[in-house]
């Protein structure tokens, strides 16, 4: 019998947040180095922010830890006004891995209420397929190519739908070039 995963963690919403970044569910709390969102050390989101923010892809990582520096992500995030959750609230592991393609969305996440209690945001990004099939299909738009945007409405308010190269080192592309991608969305939102 299938067992169902039920998010681990509860949404992140600066009160000011400009952006919402979705993934798709987090990996097995095995697979944890801290207890944030992409949490696992193998993935480069962190990485990423570092390259974009400060030129050092190490700028949030403790390697001597093998962990993320959650103290310093949770300030620079809410200080830029970055929220953060993921498409789906409750999984089955078809395999038992963190890959998209094993994920079965049980519960997707309820994104209107997560946009109407952050009500300055103006963009969402997603990172990865599965997010990216989740977000399309709620809302029913167009799902961008991967580093461009599509425009929506949701209650009155203009945002950006985002679809952005995941972060997992499954996906095949160098981070720094995926970091390129990160780079250009956050200066056109004005995060940068």
């Amino acid at each position: 019998m299938a067992v169902i995963e039920q998010h681990p963690l509860k949404p992140f919403t600066p009160q000011h947040a400009r952006l919402l970044m979705l993934g798709s569910f987090p990996p097995a709390r095995k697979r944890w180095s801290m207890d944030f969102f992409y949490p696992n050390f193998i993935n480069d989101m962190w990485r990423i922010y570092g390259l974009c923010f400060f030129e050092d892809k190490d700028y949030f990582v403790d390697t001597q830890q093998k962990t993320f520096r959650k103290d310093l992500l949770v300030e620079f995030l809410t200080q830029k006004g970055v929220a953060l959750f993921d498409t789906a609230s409750a999984v089955v592991r078809t395999t038992g891995t963190a890959a998209d393609k094993d994920l079965e969305v049980v519960t997707p996440t309820n994104l209107n209420a997560l946009l109407q209690i952050i009500p300055e945001c103006q963009a969402v990004v997603v990172t990865g397929q599965k997010a990216a099939d989740v977000f399309s299909a709620h809302f029913q738009i167009a799902q961008p190519k991967v580093g461009d945007y599509t425009e929506f409405e949701f209650e009155g308010r203009p945002l950006r739908f985002y679809r952005m190269p995941s972060s997992s080192r499954a996906y095949p592309m160098k981070i720094e070039r995926k970091a390129a991608f990160y780079l250009r969305m956050f200066q056109e939102i004005g995060l940068l």
